[in-house]
């Protein structure tokens, strides 16, 4: 028998395959593709204490194989949250991991705090979101405001992820001052700073100008990142993330040192997309005779 059940700090999951933040909405709005109960987690779409709009349109975009977003973080707020998406979800049997973002430390807070008593698995912080006129950015780019953000978020009582950013030579000392100040995983990587230009119409095709990009074409940047935090943390809990959307893929990023992987853009191309990398991650474990995913994670580092 083939073990996919995995730890993520103080966290037992089921399966290493997580849906991504911003990728599967709000609540059981995957539901009717496969059997949300039979992933490791949900992973909601990023909520700040309060209500928010979010950039202008348009907010998405494809470039080849991949997507050019700038959302800015639209969404209904934790306790709106609570009252509309939570039940179904929950009904669902899914572990959930819940996703706050803010534009200061005490919206951090407040967006915790909101997040006491909801029955979710594990806190992830979003520090690192490039869409919000660069605010959000600021404290992934800094190992103090980044310690800040978490000390502040650990009132939700909850394990803590921190979502990081790609877009920093500081990643492994960002990612240092994380787990210093009390997170319990790091969450490698959001998406990576790009732009497209409609040439029709010869200006940004987004309409908050860049955006972050995701999808195949960003793997790379998150083994590296997984890898060399792995490397300078050999004890910390890693949440790879980034261009995933295979069995293959979920291999490498255990291999690099991820405990657990979110599958993000490709769900928009296969809704289906998480239970198909977690049945082609089994299928590889079998073939290859591997019994359990702890086998697997940090194996390129021997």
């Amino acid at each position: 028998m083939t073990d996919l059940s995995t730890r993520v700090g103080t966290v037992t999951l089921r399966s290493p395959i997580l849906t991504a933040a911003g990728t599967s909405g709000y609540g059981d709005e995957l539901a009717g593709y496969g059997d949300l109960s039979a992933l490791g987690a949900v992973v909601t779409k990023s909520l700040a204490a309060f209500a928010w709009e979010g950039n202008p349109a348009p907010r998405v975009v494809a470039s080849g194989e991949h997507m050019l977003n700038a959302v800015g973080l639209a969404g209904p707020g934790v306790a709106a949250w609570r009252a509309t998406y939570l039940a179904a979800l929950g009904a669902t049997g899914a572990s959930v991991v819940a996703s706050i973002w803010g534009r200061t430390v005490d919206e951090f807070a407040e967006a915790a705090e909101a997040m006491r008593g909801a029955g979710i698995v594990a806190l992830e912080v979003n520090a690192s979101c490039p869409n919000l006129e660069g605010r959000s950015s600021i404290f992934a780019h800094s190992p103090e405001a980044t310690a800040r953000i978490v000390r502040a978020s650990l009132v939700a009582e909850v394990p803590l992820w921190v979502k990081l950013s790609p877009n920093t030579p500081d990643l492994v000392s960002i990612a240092g001052a994380a787990l210093e100040a009390g997170a319990d995983a790091l969450v490698l990587v959001n998406t990576v700073l790009g732009l497209a230009i409609d040439i029709e119409r010869r200006r940004p095709a987004l309409g908050n100008g860049g955006g972050g990009v995701s999808g195949p074409g960003i793997l790379p940047v998150a083994l590296r990142a997984v890898f060399e935090c792995r490397e300078a943390y050999p004890e910390s809990a890693i949440v790879g993330v980034g261009g995933v959307s295979s069995g293959e893929d979920a291999v490498a990023m255990l291999m690099a040192g991820a405990n657990a992987v979110e599958v993000g853009t490709a769900t928009f191309a296969n809704p289906r997309a998480p239970w198909i990398v977690q049945r082609e991650l089994e299928k590889w474990m079998r073939r290859h005779r591997v019994l359990s995913v702890s086998e697997l994670v940090g194996a390129a580092h021997a």
